[in-house]
């Protein structure tokens, strides 16, 4: 088992951990190394078993609060994950039906008529303009 040398408010302390975990004690010293520095520095110096109460005591509530949110959370996660069920088990929507308008063959003779009168007409214009 190794043992681990960590630093929590300027004092020094031996510890051991599993083999392997060594990195993992070391980022929780330095987060109980930061709570110990900041109460040193509002208080001052204090004996080392109430530096580290009070250090685990800040930590602890930053926990909690963050437990709190992590709750509030998957609360939310749970009901957009319940929303996408329903929407999922609902029936398809029906499908619209569209319309189009379908235009008589008379009219259409009507309109190429009418074009090539214009276009006859058109002619006999510029014939004119030219003559």
């Amino acid at each position: 088992m190794p043992e681990v040398t960590i630093h929590i408010g300027g004092r020094a302390f031996e510890v051991s951990c599993q083999e392997g975990e060594e990195s993992f004690l070391q980022s929780a010293a330095k987060m109980l190394d930061d709570e110990a520095q900041v109460l040193s520095d509002q208080i001052g110096r204090m004996p080392e078993a109430r530096m580290l109460l009070m250090a685990g005591l800040m930590l602890a509530d930053k926990t909690a609060a963050v437990e709190d949110k992590i709750g509030v959370v998957e609360a939310r996660l749970a009901e957009r994950e319940a929303e996408l069920e329903a929407l999922k088990a609902a029936p398809a929507p029906e499908p619209e039906r569209v319309e189009v308008a379908v235009i008589p063959p008379s009219v259409t003779d009507t309109l190429a008529e009418l074009a090539a009168r214009a276009e006859a007409l058109a002619d006999r214009v510029e014939e004119k303009a030219a003559g």
